[in-house]
Order: structure tokens, then sequence, then C-alpha cells
């Protein structure tokens, strides 16, 4: 079963838990745009952190999200 966008930020945020999350359907049901600032992802590179984001899906990500449009960095201020 697809997960809401809520609960793909709940997922994200469990997994993340400093993390400013913002996730939106873009085409359907299972389609999803992510965005997640974390000062966790300060030193990581864009494929760590996208790892990151993916292992906090797990299983969704291999059965239920069809599409992810994935944003990841380090808030600004912390920048």
């Amino acid at each position: 079963m697809t997960p809401s966008p809520d609960e793909v930020a709940e997922l994200l945020r469990r997994a993340i838990p400093d993390a400013q999350v913002d996730v939106r359907l873009f085409s359907g049901d299972d389609h999803f745009e992510v965005e997640v600032w974390s000062p966790a992802f300060a030193g990581k590179t864009r494929v760590a952190q996208h790892q990151m984001v993916y292992a906090a899906l797990g299983e969704h990500m291999r059965k239920a999200i069809h599409a992810l449009a994935l944003k990841t960095g380090v808030p600004r201020e912390q920048a």
C-alpha cells in the first residue's frame, strides 16, 4: 500500500529527527516530491544524503513509491 505524504514525512522525521521535511504528491498517488533539510547532512555528499532518505523510506521505496523527486541539504542558517 502506498504511503500518504504525511506518512512519508513521519518516516523521514523518525529517521532524521532534526529534519525539516516537505512532502507533496505530483502525479497520481505514488509520485512524490520531497525536500529534506537537516544538519545531519553536513559534510555528506548528495549521494550519501539521498541514501539516508532511501533508508528511512525502506520497503516503501522498493514496493510502493513509484517516483521520488528529491532535494536534500543543510539548512541555510547552518550551511
